[in-house]
């Protein structure tokens, strides 16, 4: 890695809309990593079922796939600002919903889902819009510091908002979604405030093949395709975050506020890794990075799988979100800078379908497994898998093994 001056990072803040998108997204994230140590503990005290803890990720996979073909295609037609804003909306008035409906005593788990169901939707909308916005944002030379740093949002409130969650919870869930209301809002209005470069709009029909270039785009380049697959096979078998209220509340004997530091150490991890890459710009070997990021990613789980020490399983979750912080980093880079922008709508949804439906279906995958052989060997059977992939795909994508730089080059 290649050091950067420190006063390049401070450049990216003196773009007023960069720091808006920087504090929306840190505000937005916060308030949806609270409102899931919130659901995650209500659910299972009301249940106490290992399954119920992998619907929630299900009820929020479906509409991101479901959704898959016309979400690039509105990101790519209409103001993205104005698309994550009302995303915000929505999710405001969801948990609003959640808190009217705890402090009443109409929520049911039927209902929980139903409403998570509504904001899985605005957040299969609003993640690649997100990210989208970051090139209309920053010049092109500071997009791979912007990314990195937008990466420093989303890892601090990852951090805060699961801790100060869990802490908030023993006033009771109705104020943590109260909490997450007012955190949404401000996000909506920073969103607001963005100024972006214009850009010519896509008038053209859309047709099959207009819904399907993201997924032909990714296909064509072997780079691209096992990047992004690499992310959503390693993280779909390794994901544990549906298990963690089982881990806080039955092999590690702790409350709420366990399941919320659990839920903040990878975001500790994630951040203090991508302070480093805001600084030090990825510049060689950038294959064997991305497959050593993701093997460590592996070994973590495992270590965190059979661990009964809450110091050891926060170290080892710390750690997996630094290797997962190094693999989200390069490939976001690799897609935002092999790209045109008139695609990159789209390529950034089949990626969040990727990264997005990874993740929920794999809080289902491994809930179904701690229902049916318990969490510690669900969680094992993920860090395993996770190793196995990497080393299938190291055989399968030689390209990507072989890559030195995040820059395009000549050979592909």
């Amino acid at each position: 890695m290649v050091a950067i001056p420190p006063d390049s990072v401070a450049t990216l803040f003196k773009h007023r809309s960069f720091a808006f998108f920087w504090f929306g997204r840190a505000a937005t994230t916060s308030a949806y990593q609270m409102l899931a140590v919130a659901v995650g503990w209500q659910i299972y005290a009301m249940t106490g079922e290992a399954f119920d803890l992998g619907l929630v990720g299900l009820v929020q996979f479906v509409p991101i796939v479901a959704m898959s073909l016309i979400i690039g295609q509105v990101a790519d037609r209409f103001d993205r600002r104005t698309i994550a804003r009302l995303c915000q909306i929505i999710k405001a008035l969801c948990a609003l919903m959640l808190a009217f409906g705890t402090w009443t005593g109409w929520l049911n788990r039927e209902a929980i889902f139903a409403i998570l169901f509504v904001i899985g939707t605005a957040r299969a909308f609003e993640t690649p819009t997100l990210h989208a916005l970051l090139p209309g944002i920053v010049p092109p030379a500071l997009l791979p510091r912007a990314i990195a740093a937008s990466a420093t949002a989303h890892q601090a409130a990852a951090i805060g908002g699961p801790a100060l969650g869990g802490l908030i919870y023993v006033f009771g869930p109705t104020v943590v979604y109260v909490t997450c209301t007012a955190a949404f809002v401000a996000a909506s209005i920073l969103v607001s405030l963005i100024e972006t470069v214009p850009r010519p709009v896509d008038r053209k029909p859309v047709t099959l093949a207009s819904l399907l270039a993201g997924f032909a785009y990714i296909r064509s380049r072997p780079v691209l395709l096992g990047a992004i697959s690499l992310d959503l096979f390693a993280v779909m078998l390794g994901g544990v975050t549906a298990l963690l209220p089982i881990y806080a509340r039955d092999v590690l004997a702790t409350g709420p506020w366990g399941l919320g530091l659990l839920r903040s150490a990878p975001a500790v991890g994630a951040l203090a890794m991508s302070v480093v890459l805001a600084y030090h710009s990825l510049d060689r070997r950038i294959g064997d990075l991305l497959f050593g990021s993701v093997a460590v990613f592996g070994i973590s789980i495992i270590v965190f799988a059979l661990s009964t020490s809450l110091l050891l399983s926060l170290a080892a979750r710390t750690v997996y979100g630094m290797a997962d912080a190094v693999s989200v980093v390069i490939r976001q880079s690799l897609i935002q800078t092999r790209t045109p922008h008139d695609l990159l709508g789209r390529v950034l949804a089949v990626n969040s379908l990727g990264t997005g439906s990874s993740g929920t279906l794999g809080e289902f995958e491994s809930g179904v497994l701690a229902a049916w052989l318990g969490a510690i060997p669900s969680a094992l059977i993920g860090g395993v898998g996770a190793i196995a992939v990497t080393l299938a795909w190291m055989w399968m994508f030689p390209a990507l093994r072989r890559l030195q730089s995040v820059a395009v080059t000549r050979e592909e």
